[in-house]
């Protein structure tokens, strides 16, 4: 019987190139913060979030496996990017078993939550491990700007995919999963949104846990000083509809890139500058403003912060390491703007070159405004990977002045 099951599998599998097919062909349909949340204090019932996942999650999961079929070939042959497309077949196969079944049976529905929570933890290293895949291919063949250009592109897009799906696999669990989905620290939370959720408290969490590790690795660190104001309701403490562990992500990023610079700007010094944090609520932005002195950075190098190949830190030793290391692979920062703008923030720099950064994270201050940033696998995404990028249409300074005396007559 076992053996029976392991063929059906591997037949079920190969049948996966021709629903990814069909099912790329169908748009994502992106949810609102409102909706999620509606959803999940009024309406929440098992059965119809099994009728939309079951049919939204396989849309979601084949269009950007369409995209990861159109990076390089070398690329796609590194272990690590096959591992992770095994997943997404896997994952697609898992949900799509339940195609067919009877909605009105309540173990079959409690048997899709139960898929859910396998596809959710099967997942759980997919951006370790497609990072992984990337300085494979980077350090055996090198990249060239077309290359490149390509697989921020599509990195950007896989990686927000991942958001995406995980918020709707994490909705499902934490609504409908057994016990051990339970919140039991945040019972006021819905799934994994909080109607009213405290900025200051997350920016405090994130900050005590950054300063946490800075302390580890230079027996010191610099002090947080925050200042709070609410346009909208003056006086009272700054609240939003937002996924706090969304925003922690974002500020306890930043915070480590803060304080690693103010305590390597300030090595001789005994008493190192604050990281100033501002939040203010308007009537249509929730920004968060993080000031460091940490010296900056030249203003070329600001785009190479959001850049997948680029970290101004050396790898981490993971394998010698006792904590999570204070900066790493370079997925950081551009992750962390994927967050802002998966539900149409978004996350800025802003350099002082010999004096320090501000970084500004933007959130929709309502709900309403909060609606999904989905990729869609189209035309204009499948030309972007295809088409030859044409050459610049600015000129580009020669690093070396011209001399002028060959242009007089």
């Amino acid at each position: 019987m076992r053996l029976l099951t392991v063929l059906w599998k591997n037949v079920s599998l190969e049948n996966i190139p021709r629903q990814v097919d069909f099912y790329s062909k169908f748009s994502p349909s992106p949810l609102s913060m409102k909706q999620f949340l509606d959803f999940g204090s009024e309406n929440a019932c098992e059965k119809a979030s099994f009728l939309f996942l079951r049919q939204e999650l396989p849309v979601r999961l084949a269009n950007i496996m369409k995209e990861i079929s159109l990076l390089p070939d070398n690329l796609l042959k590194t272990t690590s990017v096959q591992l992770v497309q095994s997943w997404y077949m896997q994952s697609l196969q898992d949900i799509l078993e339940f195609k067919e079944k009877d909605s009105d049976n309540p173990e079959t529905v409690r048997n899709f939550t139960d898929t859910l929570i396998t596809v959710r933890n099967r997942h759980n290293d997919v951006v370790p491990t497609m990072a992984q895949g990337v300085i494979e291919y980077r350090d055996c063949f090198g990249v060239d700007p077309v290359t490149s250009q390509n697989v921020q592109y599509f990195l950007d897009r896989f990686y927000m995919s991942r958001i995406s799906i995980r918020m709707l696999l994490n909705q499902h669990t934490l609504l409908f999963g057994e016990k051990v989905e339970a919140n039991p620290a945040h019972p006021k939370q819905i799934g994994s949104i909080d109607p009213n959720c405290s900025v200051v408290e997350v920016i405090e969490d994130a900050y005590e846990n950054a300063k946490r590790l800075c302390d580890l690795y230079y027996m010191s660190s610099p002090n947080l000083e925050i200042e709070e104001s609410n346009a909208k309701s003056r006086g009272q403490p700054v609240q939003v509809v937002y996924v706090p562990s969304h925003l922690y992500h974002m500020v306890f990023e930043l915070f480590k890139n803060s304080m690693r610079a103010t305590m390597e700007n300030h090595l001789d010094k005994n008493d190192h500058p604050p990281v100033r944090v501002n939040v203010t609520l308007g009537n249509e932005d929730l920004t968060v403003k993080i000031s460091d002195r940490g010296g900056g950075v030249p203003l070329r190098k600001v785009d190479l912060l959001f850049n997948y190949m680029y970290s101004t830190a050396p790898y981490p030793r993971v394998e010698n390491a006792r904590a999570a290391p204070l900066a790493g692979f370079g997925y950081g920062l551009p992750i962390s703007r994927l967050y802002a703008r998966y539900f149409q923030g978004d996350l800025k720099l802003y350099t002082l070159e010999g004096y320090g950064m501000d970084a500004l994270i933007y959130i929709k201050a309502l709900s309403t405004d909060s609606v999904e940033r989905l990729p869609v696998y189209n035309k204009s995404a499948w030309k972007h990977y295809k088409m030859n990028h044409e050459a610049d249409d600015w000129c580009v300074p020669s690093s070396e002045p011209k001399d002028m005396t060959t242009f007089r007559s």
